[in-house]
């Protein structure tokens, strides 16, 4: 219990920042819901798609690696070193490829007047990519307070910019203040590119934050360690590839896949609602950033299979209450879109539960990453990438962006299942599966529950404050099943 208690304290501490960080990032969807009409905001979903895709490519998984060989190395400098060293290279050599033929993917993107989009994010990606190696030693370092402090600023700093270059400028111009000086930092011309001028910048001031962690440590190449980690991290590199077909390419399947003429608002219209599940995403990778570092430390000890189940079962338990406040709070939730945008709002509780299975998943997939055999991460990706293009490839034309809510469902409940029915025969994990799909399915009926009484109350509020009880009678229920474990839980030293 009390080492269960140090990850949800972990885990606090980078939910804490990472979702106070995203709520402010997620304040620019209203923003850019109102600024710009769905086939503008479609631009921007397709291109954070790539971003995501590139990204885990110039990681090569080994971010993944660098913890795990920080175990079994027992030196953190040369691990540390090495790894800084191999991402380095890796997106400098990016930088230039994309830089050279920025002309070419433009017009390949179907954006020919923009090669500059092309460029920013190249920057973009190559910046985050490296951060991500000094994050990743303060997370192995338990330095979460830094941590979040530096995300916290990166994502202030953006949204900053997004509000100086989106509403500030604009309001200058319009009532003649200070016009020479707006107008040579400002073009109302680049449109959405600002939002991508605006996270170029607060990535080059996250990587001045984090200069005195890259520095501290010699940047050594060990290129013997290198290939014992590279083998390690190679089936990470196919998971992640596999697993950014899951979770972005439905962006751009929906703009190929849907009448051209409305192809770019459907698009639009799937990516604002999707982020309305953005707070079970939130608590996802604020887990996984404390999570990672934290099952490798475990598994020294002869009771980390149990610990590993109980932390599964407090996840699931988080998740599923964070799904049906989401849900029967819809009526407030929806404001942060637009109102152009609430036709997509019948995808969110389909995407919250898709989310909860991979967050399942990424808990799952501690046995292949503790026995070395991440190939089998791999295979389970790849599998869920070719079942995620076909669904769409069938589903999209039917019933558009539906079909690819349905899509990511389906895969990552798939995915769950697999990699749960191949990981207790590799690792045995005693996790309790009656109580973890009780938990969720009782979720789901309060949810439709709430549905059926809802057409019979007249006002907005009243339907509210229902289901505000509803939600709190199903916290009762789980303090009730779970009083015991939960008390000890608090109690813990």
């Amino acid at each position: 219990m009390n080492s269960i208690k140090k990850l949800a304290g972990q885990t606090a501490v980078y939910g804490v920042s990472s979702i106070l960080g995203r709520l402010l990032n997620y304040l620019l969807v209203p923003l850019h819901t109102r600024i710009f009409i769905p086939t503008e905001y479609g631009v921007v979903g397709e291109m954070y798609a790539y971003v995501s895709l590139l990204y885990v490519i110039l990681m090569f998984g080994m971010e993944t690696a660098f913890f795990r060989f920080a175990e079994k190395e027992n030196d953190l400098h040369k691990v540390y070193s090495t790894t800084l060293t191999s991402i380095f290279a890796v997106c400098v050599l990016f930088i230039v490829v994309m830089l050279s033929f920025s002309g070419p993917i433009a017009n390949l993107l179907h954006y020919p007047q923009h090669p500059e989009y092309i460029v920013w994010f190249a920057l973009v990606i190559a910046l985050d990519a490296f951060s991500s190696i000094p994050f990743a030693l303060l997370r192995q370092q338990n330095k979460a307070k830094r941590f979040a402090t530096i995300k916290m600023l990166n994502i202030g700093m953006n949204v900053g910019l997004n509000v100086f270059f989106l509403l500030l400028c604009p309001w200058l111009l319009k009532n003649n203040i200070l016009t020479s000086i707006v107008s040579f930092i400002y073009h109302p011309s680049i449109g959405v590119g600002y939002i991508f001028i605006a996270n170029l910048i607060a990535s080059l001031f996250t990587i001045v934050l984090l200069l005195p962690d890259i520095v501290s440590f010699s940047l050594k190449f060990d290129y013997t360690l290198f290939r014992k980690m590279f083998t390690y991290a190679f089936p990470l590199l196919i998971f992640g590839l596999a697993g950014i077909v899951n979770e972005t390419f439905d962006r751009i399947m929906i703009k190929y896949l849907s009448p051209q003429e409305i192809a770019s608002a459907q698009v639009g219209i799937y990516s604002a609602c999707y982020k309305i599940s953005i707070m079970i995403t939130i608590f996802i990778q604020a887990f996984k950033y404390a999570a990672e570092p934290f099952f490798f430390s475990q598994a020294k000890f002869a009771d980390a299979q149990k610990t590993y189940a109980e932390v599964m079962k407090y996840f699931v338990i988080a998740c599923s209450f964070m799904f049906l406040g989401i849900t029967l709070m819809m009526e407030l939730v929806k404001f942060f879109v637009g109102k152009e945008y609430y036709e997509g709002l019948k995808i969110v509780p389909i995407l919250l539960l898709a989310n909860i299975f991979l967050g399942i998943f990424y808990n799952l997939s501690v046995w292949y990453k503790l026995t070395d055999k991440t190939s089998y991460g791999a295979y389970i990706s790849i599998g869920g990438a070719l079942l995620t293009l076909i669904l769409n490839f069938i589903l999209i034309p039917l019933i558009g962006y539906l079909g690819a809510a349905w899509t990511t469902f389906i895969c990552y409940l798939s995915m769950m299942v697999v990699s749960f029915i191949i990981g207790q025969k590799h690792y045995p994990i005693p996790y309790n599966v009656v109580k973890l799909v009780s938990f969720i399915l009782l979720s789901v009926i309060f949810y439709f529950f709430s549905l059926w009484y809802a057409q019979f109350l007249p006002h907005i509020a009243l339907k509210l404050i229902l289901n505000g009880l509803l939600l709190i009678v199903y916290a009762a229920i789980i303090w009730f099943v779970e009083k015991r474990n939960l008390h000890q839980l608090i109690h813990s030293k």
